[in-house]
């Protein structure tokens, strides 16, 4: 057998370089585009020198915070449909675990993601070394034991020759739709830098596709059934429809059968705003138009779905009791939540396979035509609340919707945390499909500008999902001062981005969250928190040029569409700030259950406790 004589940080960084994959468009292209990285005691002596050796084939991009690089890899592998891998990595210490909100974005998500972070020795001889927390029970235990809960594979590689199985079975997790997530490897520092003779095959070449499980013919079968009864049914676009390329499969679906579709924030963009098929995005953060079609259909298919809260109104949008949920997922556990009639497989083969099942068969047409009146008043809606008013505060949906006016098919919209996604799931009418990111499994303030490197990486030039249109990133002042060092990072890296930073004052719609059950205003708007004297205020767009950035402020809409014209004809990133209303919302979404003090010294309180236990009223239990 031939072998090479390697350190286990050289073995993993040639590994990763010998892994290819086959892309959405059917092209060929490295698994592993690259690495972000924060170097330190941990991982800099080892990988962070097997980087360095092959640094011009195989890039590292230095982040600023171990988080926000994270997320940036996150935003690139959503980006390319999960058919490529960003990886980073991390120190031991906080550098580990600034890491681990990013791997619950991941998680919830449902994305591939692979981090690395250095470790304590396995032979224990330095202990405890700088930054380890030890367990006075548990020796073995370190903080990378704390990526566990929110890893779908978990591995600290304890000899050399492990990394031969690790990987390949970390992997084969990321790619497995039904399994994809988040994988961790630990690397010990003596174990990094320690050589062994590993076998040359381990680096031979191999093209890795994304598996399309077929779903079983029995569960197509009564699936079909159901719907064939159907008299109003529904079909539920979910993120997964984007990880499959299911987009013009599902377009079809709904168009031979004659089935209005809504969508979740994660699988919005799966059909073109204009599609007439198209209802709009159901939920909290949805329509009236889509969960009022949800409230009276008897059957719906969640395509690709979570069925999140969010997505299902805390399991209220769904008021007819005789309604059949049919859960199209690769996942089984997903597939049969609340009771669905599970149909697992890939979303794509398994919408061929049912719609090859009901043959001619449409909903009636009379339900169609209820859908297109819900939409119209819908965008009536929009239309009324996205005009200008001279005489009003701007609002984030004024903003939206003049971003959106001058919108192509190829420019991208991403939002995350905090009001936005509200905002931008109801006001952004897509022009292309495929074009929206706004992360909202996990809910991650400070995702936006991190993401927004990350998807500008993977949509520019060279990337994996190049596209020649703008990367427009929707942040406010709460999630900009939260994380913002990736502003630096793009354009060190010259990935560019438009950002759209909103300041209403702080955190405004969980200000409205609080007031709405009532209770009073504290700690969420800066004028309504602890303070050494008057509101000061942040220069947005001086802070942004600090950074490198090109920046501006501006009034009012009038100075909005001029600033949006410069920004595009910028060659790097470019941020416009500007002030808007922090009390007006797009309304129209479903209920939301949270918790509501059933005891409390303010009548407000006590009266949305009351209402609160009214939504509950009707929701799906055990239907």
């Amino acid at each position: 057998m031939e072998t090479i004589r390697l350190t286990t940080a050289q073995a993993i960084v040639r590994w990763m370089m010998a892994q290819r994959t086959r892309l959405a468009d059917g092209t060929e292209a490295p698994l592993f585009p690259g690495v972000f990285g924060i170097f330190g005691h941990g991982n800099v002596t080892c990988l962070g020198h097997a980087l360095e050796e092959v640094k011009d084939e195989f890039p590292t991009w230095r982040g600023q915070n171990e988080q926000g690089m994270a997320l940036a890899a996150v935003a690139y592998n959503k980006a390319v449909k999960a058919r490529q891998i960003m990886v980073a990595t991390s120190s031991v210490g906080p550098g580990a675990t600034n890491m681990i909100t990013a791997a619950a974005v991941a998680s919830a998500n449902r994305l591939p993601l692979l981090l690395f972070s250095g470790d304590t020795f396995v032979s224990r001889i330095p202990d405890p070394v700088l930054q380890q927390v030890e367990n006075f029970g548990q020796p073995a235990t370190t903080v990378n034991d704390g990526f566990k809960p929110v890893c779908k594979y978990w591995d600290r590689i304890t000899h050399p020759a492990q990394m031969a199985q690790s990987l390949p079975a970390a992997l084969a997790v990321m790619l497995d739709p039904a399994t994809r997530g988040p994988a961790f490897i630990g690397l010990p520092q003596d174990v990094q830098a320690e050589a062994y003779d590993f076998s040359s095959r381990i680096f031979e070449p191999v093209v890795h596709e994304v598996p399309r499980p077929r779903p079983d013919s029995s569960e197509v079968v009564a699936a079909a059934a159901a719907l064939r009864r159907a008299r109003k049914p529904l079909l539920i676009a979910g993120g997964g429809v984007h990880y499959s390329v299911a987009e013009a499969t599902l377009v079809d679906f709904a168009r031979r059968h004659g089935i209005p579709v809504v969508e979740t924030v994660a699988g919005k963009t799966s059909l073109r705003g204009d599609d007439e098929r198209y209802i709009g995005p159901i939920g909290v953060t949805g329509c009236e138009a889509a969960n009022n079609l949800a409230a009276e259909a008897d059957v719906v298919v969640a395509v690709g779905c979570r069925l999140q809260d969010f997505t299902t109104g805390s399991w209220t949008v769904f008021k007819n009791e005789d309604t059949v949920l049919i859960g199209i997922n690769t996942t089984r556990f997903d597939a049969v939540k609340h009771r669905s009639m599970p149909v697992v497989g890939d979303a794509r083969e398994t919408l061929r396979e049912l719609g090859g099942q009901l043959g001619d068969w449409s909903a009636p047409a009379s339900w169609l035509e209820r859908a297109a009146e819900e939409k119209a008043g819908f965008r009536a809606y929009l239309d009324q609340i996205g005009s200008p008013d001279a005489s009003e505060p701007t609002t984030y949906a004024q903003v939206v919707r003049a971003v959106n006016d001058q919108a192509t098919e190829d420019d991208v919209c991403l939002a995350a945390a905090g009001g936005f996604p509200g905002e931008v799931n109801n006001g952004w009418w897509n022009k292309g499909i495929g074009t929206f990111d706004c992360e909202y499994g996990y809910s991650c303030m400070g995702y936006e500008i991190a993401g927004g490197w990350g998807a500008a990486m993977a949509y520019g030039p060279g990337g994996g999902a190049e596209r020649p249109g703008e990367v427009f990133v929707f942040c406010g002042d709460g999630s900009y001062l939260m994380m913002n060092s990736d502003l630096y990072s793009s354009v060190l890296a010259g990935h560019k981005m438009i950002v759209l930073v909103c300041d209403n004052g702080g955190f405004a719609v969980i200000n409205r969250l609080q007031i709405g059950q009532g209770g009073k205003p504290f700690n969420n708007l800066i004028q309504d928190c602890r303070l050494a004297g008057d509101v000061v205020e942040v220069d947005f767009a001086a802070h942004a040029r600090a950074m490198g950035a090109e920046a501006e402020f501006v009034e009012n809409l009038a100075e909005l569409g001029p600033a949006l014209e410069r920004a595009r004809a910028s060659d790097r990133t470019y941020v416009i700030s500007m002030k808007v209303d922090a009390y007006s919302w797009t309304e129209g979404g479903s209920f939301w259950q949270v918790g509501v003090p059933e005891v409390s010294n303010l009548q407000s309180v006590r009266d949305a406790r009351g209402q609160m236990e009214k939504g509950q009223s009707d929701q799906r239990v055990g239907w």
